[in-house]
């Protein structure tokens, strides 16, 4: 590890650290590059879904990433763990997003070891809207990147959500936000059968229902795939921590989306 005069050292942040041993932590990938991205057809993600229910909150994101109009991955995962108690999804522009998320947990797991301590959820979403903020130059291009954060907070006791713009903006949302080409129909989805007080089973029934009638109306959205057996991404934090749904339990749940979609 390098060392630092008391003026100069980098303290708890990740990216400041980079960037003092001369390794850049933006994520504008330059002119051409982008241009040469937007020729090969960049994989992006989309439809992201997440609300709270009575103790945490649920993120849920489908597997589909496009390239024009082919499906270019059909398995990506755009719903991710940033620490025990936090995670990200991500929509938009796949490569930067995913090192966004790469550089965001270890920026996480850098806080901790340095401090001695977790940075506060809110501390967290800041950190992500910083680097959303670093994106703009290659946003302006077109390779936007645009996450979801939600996470449970020890010191509330309570789960919270947070929304991103493609300037870096934060907005806390008070129950549930949805991003990507599918949020339309998601949130839509979520606005309709969204309770104050809602179980844990009952937000997840929700959220996949969600991700259901998105990719019935966009093509960019993917949804179960029972063929390949692949399933969206699901996950609850609550004080326990990230717990990711298995797809046994997904298919189930879409098991009775079908037949409840059958009988309309």
């Amino acid at each position: 590890m390098p060392f630092f005069t008391p003026g100069d050292d980098p303290g708890a942040s990740f990216p400041e650290l980079l960037r003092r041993v001369g390794l850049t932590t933006t994520f504008d990938a330059g002119v051409g590059a982008v241009d040469v991205m937007h020729s090969l057809g960049a994989p992006h993600a989309t439809t992201c879904v997440a609300l709270r229910y009575d103790g945490g909150v649920v993120m849920a994101g489908d597997r589909r990433a496009t390239a024009g109009n082919l499906i270019s991955h059909r398995s990506m995962e755009k719903v991710v763990q940033a620490d025990r108690h936090s995670g990200v999804a991500i929509a938009g522009a796949a490569g930067p997003a995913m090192e966004m998320i790469r550089l965001f947990q270890l920026q996480l797991e850098h806080y901790e070891k340095v401090e001695g301590s977790a940075l506060s959820l809110e501390g967290k979403a800041n950190q992500l809207s910083t680097m959303v903020r670093a994106n703009l130059p290659a946003a302006m291009q077109g390779m936007v990147v645009v996450p979801i954060f939600a996470g449970y907070d020890l010191r509330r006791e309570t789960g919270r959500l947070w929304d991103f713009d493609a300037t870096g903006g934060r907005y806390e949302e008070r129950d549930y936000v949805a991003t990507g080409s599918g949020s339309l129909h998601a949130g839509t989805v979520v606005k309709v059968g969204y309770r104050t007080g809602l179980q844990r089973d009952q937000a997840i029934d929700l959220a996949a229902k969600a991700l259901w009638e998105a990719a019935d109306a966009d093509s960019a959205t993917g949804g179960p795939d029972v063929l390949r057996g692949i399933y969206p991404v699901v996950a609850t934090i609550d004080v326990d921590g990230w717990i990711r749904l298995d797809d046994d339990d997904l298919a189930t749940r879409y098991a009775s989306i079908v037949d409840e979609v059958s009988q309309r």
